[in-house]
C-alpha cells in the first residue's frame, strides 16, 4: 500500500473514534491531553491526570506512546543498544522541572544482545513541578526518541503542547490510564510480596559475576532481574533457580563488559530492578565481596568473629565485664588446670547461648515471624525474668543468701567469688550464658553485617555465623584459659573484695532498674511498678529472714520463690500497651519527627534531606550514639536545618513495619541510621557506631 495513503487512513479512523470516545466519557471527566504527534512507527501525546492545576506544587502528567506492531522504544537504561526518550521543555511557562517515573520494562533478546523497553502502548508518568503553584501552566515538550524493530532503528522526534488552567483540580478522562502505569513503576516490593535478599560479587569462571537472592509470596512465576551500574558494566541475562515452590529465587549474572579501568563489583553501588509479570521492586545495593558462596561465608564468619570480640567493649556488656573481673580475681592462687577448666566452661556457656539463640531465630523465621538481633528485649516476660536474675545475683554478691541457687544460676556468683569461693564448672558455664543475655541489646562494627547476612539465608548460615559471634565474645575467656598464669598472678581474695562486691551489686541493681524502665514503655507504669515492688519485696525477705523466728525462717525460700514467680507472671498476664499516647506519623517530637516511611520519597522529591534513626530504649549502643553524636550541639544543629527532616523509629516494642523496613537493607538489628536526599534517593547507610564525621559526610553525600 502506498505509504502516503496509510497516514490518511489513520487520520480518518481517528476523526471517527475521537468524537465517539468523547461522547462515551463519564460526565464530569474532561479530557486533558495534547494533540497526537503522528509518526510512521509511533504516535505520542501528553496527557494530564487532572483537568486543572489545583493548589499543589506539582502536577502528574504522562507521555502516552502507541507503537506499531513489532516496534519498541527504550527504557532509561536501554541495555546493549538504543537510547531512552529525551525531553526538552524550553518555551514552557510556569515550569520548574520534570521527573520521569519508569514503569517495568520488557527484556528483548536478539542475536545475543539484550535491550530493555516497551512495545504496544506505554505511558511514562511525569511529575512536573511548577514555579508558581496554582497558576496556569503551558507546557511545550520537544521529545527525541529512538524507535526500533528487529531489523532497523529510526530516530524520531515530536513536539507536544499542553495547557492546564488555574482552578480546582478534578481527575481527567486520562487519570485512570496514567494511574495504571504508575502502578507498574517499581517500589520497594513490600506491596507486591517481593523481598530482595543478599547481593554478592562472585567469580564465575575467569570473570566477575553477581549473585542475588529474593523471596516472593505468592510465588514467582517468571522472574527477571536488570542490574544498572556504571556505563563500563554490562550484565548478562540472569540464570534463574527457583526453590521452595517458587517462593525463593537465585539469580546469577555474569559481567559481559568490564573495561580495564572499571572498578570491581564489590562495594560498587548498583541499582537492581527485580520484576515478575507486573509486580516489581527496585533497590540500591552494594555487593559483598566474595568468589562464591563458600568464600562469602568465610568472609562473614571473619566479620562475626571480629564483631563478637568488639562486643566485649560495648556499653551493654559493662555489667558482664564486672562479673568477669570478679571471676578473674576469684581465681587467684588456684591450680593452673582448675583455672583453665573454669574459663573453658565459661566460654562453652557463651557458645551454647549463641547456638540456642540461633536455633530460636531459625524457628521464628520458619514460622514467618519477624526476627532480629536483640528482639528478645521487646518481650515483657524476658525483661522481667532478666531483672529477676540480676536482682538475685546482686543479693548473692551482697551476702543476703548463701543457699545455692540452681547450678546454672547460683553458680555464677559462686564462680565469681562467692562467700565460699566455690568454683563449680556448671556455675562457670552459667556465667558465660548470662554474659550472652546481657550482650544482645548492643551492636558493634561488623556484627550488623554478619547478622544481616545470616538471617537473610538458611539455617546452616545462621548457625555458623552465630557460632562465630559466640567465639568472638568468648575470646577473652579463651585467652585466660590458654594463659592461666594471668589469673594465678592476681592477688588472692581478701577483705578488699567485700567492697568490690558492693560496687558490682549496685551496678547489677542499676541494670535491673533500667530493664524495668523498658518494661514501663511496653506495659505501662502500673505494671512496671508492680514488678519493681515484687523484686524489692524479694530483697527485703532475703535481708530480714535471719531476724525472723526460726519457724518463719524456714518459709523464707518459699516466699522468695512465690515473689519471683509473681514478678514473671505479671507481664505474662497483662496486655502490651503504650505507656504514653503514640504520636501520629510525621508529628514532631522535639527536633525529631515520628518515622513515616511513606513520606520519605515525597520529602526527597521536594529537595529535603531525610535522616532516619532506628532506635530502642533497650539498645544501649543506640543511647551512646544519641548522647555522643546525635544530641551533640554540632550534629543537632545540622539535623534542625530547614532543608533536613530528622525521623526517629522506635523499635522498643515489636513493630512489623520497622522490622520490614530494616530487612529491606538486609539489616536485622539496631542501631541503624540512613540518610536520604536528592543525591541519594535510596539512602546512604551509616555505620553502627556513629561519629560526627560520618554523619556530616552522609548528609553532604545525600543532599549537598
Amino acid at each position: 500500500m502506498n505509504k502516503t495513503v496509510i497516514p490518511l487512513i489513520r487520520l480518518l479512523i481517528l476523526s471517527i473514534l475521537v468524537p465517539i470516545g468523547t461522547f462515551l466519557q463519564p460526565s464530569g471527566a474532561k479530557a486533558a491531553a495534547s494533540a497526537w504527534a503522528e509518526g510512521e512507527q509511533a504516535q505520542l501525546r501528553l496527557i494530564s491526570a487532572s483537568d486543572a492545576v489545583g493548589t499543589e506544587a506539582a502536577v502528574t502528567l504522562g507521555l502516552e506512546v502507541r507503537l506499531e506492531p513489532s516496534w519498541k522504544i527504550y527504557w532509561r537504561s536501554p541495555g546493549d543498544a538504543g537510547l531512552p526518550p529525551d525531553f526538552d521543555w524550553s518555551g514552557s511557562r510556569n515550569f520548574d522541572s520534570a521527573e520521569i517515573r519508569w514503569p517495568v520494562p520488557h527484556r528483548f533478546s536478539l542475536f545475543g544482545l539484550d535491550t530493555f523497553g516497551y512495545e504496544g502502548q506505554v505511558v511514562l508518568p511525569l511529575i512536573v513541578r511548577l514555579t508558581s503553584p496554582g497558576e496556569p501552566v503551558d507546557l511545550n515538550a520537544h521529545v527525541r526518541y529512538l524507535v526500533c524493530d528487529p531489523q532497523i532503528c529510526v530516530p524520531a522526534e515530536a513536539r507536544l503542547s499542553l495547557s492546564l488552567p488555574a482552578g480546582p483540580a478534578a481527575p481527567s478522562a486520562e487519570a485512570d490510564l496514567i494511574q495504571r502505569f504508575v502502578g507498574e513503576v517499581p517500589g520497594d516490593g513490600s506491596e507486591d510480596g517481593l523481598r530482595l535478599g543478599r547481593v554478592e560479587a562472585v567469580r564465575l569462571g575467569e570473570g566477575p559475576g553477581l549473585v542475588l537472592e529474593a523471596e516472593a509470596e505468592p510465588p514467582f512465576t517468571a522472574p527477571d532481574v536488570i542490574v544498572e551500574g556504571p556505563q563500563s558494566l554490562r550484565f548478562s541475562a540472569p540464570e534463574v533457580l527457583l526453590t521452595d515452590g517458587g517462593r525463593r529465587a537465585r539469580f546469577q549474572l555474569s559481567v559481559d563488559k568490564l573495561e580495564n579501568d572499571a572498578p570491581g563489583l564489590d562495594g560498587l553501588s548498583l541499582t537492581v530492578t527485580l520484576y515478575d509479570a507486573k509486580r516489581a521492586l527496585e533497590a540500591l545495593v552494594e555487593p559483598q565481596a566474595g568468589a562464591g558462596v563458600g568464600p562469602a561465608l568465610a568472609t562473614m564468619l571473619a566479620f562475626a568473629l571480629i564483631g563478637g570480640f568488639i562486643l566485649n567493649f560495648m556499653p551493654c556488656v559493662l555489667p558482664v565485664l564486672a562479673l568477669k573481673l570478679l571471676g578473674v580475681v576469684g581465681q587467684g592462687g588456684r591450680e593452673l588446670g582448675a583455672i583453665r577448666l573454669s574459663f573453658l566452661a565459661s566460654a562453652a556457656g557463651i557458645l551454647f547461648s549463641f547456638l540456642l539463640l540461633a536455633a530460636a531465630l531459625i524457628g521464628l523465621k520458619s514460622a514467618g515471624a519477624a526476627i532480629g538481633w536483640g528482639i528478645q528485649f521487646q518481650q515483657p516476660i524476658f525483661l522481667a525474668a532478666l531483672s529477676l536474675i540480676l536482682v538475685l545475683f546482686a543479693a548473692n554478691l551482697l551476702g543476703l543468701f548463701h543457699v545455692p541457687l540452681p547450678s546454672w544460676l547460683g553458680g555464677v556468683a559462686s564462680a565469681a567469688g562467692g562467700p565460699d569461693h566455690g568454683h563449680s564448672l556448671i556455675g562457670s558455664f552459667g556465667s558465660g550464658a548470662f554474659a550472652t543475655l546481657l550482650a544482645t541489646p548492643c551492636s558493634a562494627p561488623f556484627l550488623g553485617t554478619a547478622v544481616g547476612f545470616a538471617l537473610a539465608r538458611g539455617a546452616w548460615e545462621i548457625l555458623s555465623i552465630f557460632a562465630a559471634l559466640g567465639l568472638g565474645l568468648a575470646l577473652p575467656w579463651l585467652l585466660v584459659a590458654a594463659f592461666p598464669a594471668v589469673a594465678k598472678a592476681l592477688p588472692r581474695p581478701g577483705r578488699w573484695m567485700g567492697w568490690m562486691k558492693v560496687v558490682l551489686a549496685l551496678a547489677l541493681l542499676a541494670t535491673a532498674l533500667w530493664l524495668i524502665s523498658i518494661l514501663e514503655m511496653q506495659l505501662g507504669r502500673t505494671a512496671a511498678l508492680l514488678v519493681g515492688m515484687l523484686l524489692v519485696a524479694l530483697i527485703l525477705v532475703l535481708t530480714l529472714r535471719r531476724a525472723l523466728p526460726t519457724r518463719w525462717r524456714a518459709a523464707a525460700p518459699a516466699v522468695v520463690a512465690l515473689l519471683a514467680l509473681a514478678a514473671i507472671v505479671v507481664p505474662a498476664r497483662l496486655p502490651v500497651v503504650a505507656a504514653l499516647p503514640e504520636p501520629e506519623p510525621g508529628v514532631e517530637t522535639g527536633a525529631w519527627q515520628t518515622f513515616a516511611e511513606d513520606d520519605i520519597a515525597g520529602l526527597v522529591a521536594s529537595g529535603k534531606t531525610v535522616f532516619v534513626d532506628v532506635t530502642a530504649d533497650w539498645c544501649l549502643s543506640c543511647k551512646v550514639n544519641k548522647a555522643l553524636v546525635l544530641d551533640s550541639a554540632e550534629i543537632a544543629s545540622l539535623l534542625q536545618a530547614s532543608d533536613v527532616v530528622a525521623m526517629r523509629a522506635d523499635w522498643t516494642r515489636p513493630d512489623p513495619a520497622i522490622a520490614a523496613y530494616l530487612s529491606k537493607f538486609g539489616r536485622y538489628g539496631i542501631p541503624f541510621n540512613v540518610v536520604y536526599g536528592p543525591k541519594a534517593p535510596r539512602g546512604v547507610i551509616l555505620p553502627e557506631v556513629l561519629t560526627k564525621q560520618a554523619v556530616r559526610r552522609a548528609l553532604t553525600a545525600a543532599g549537598g
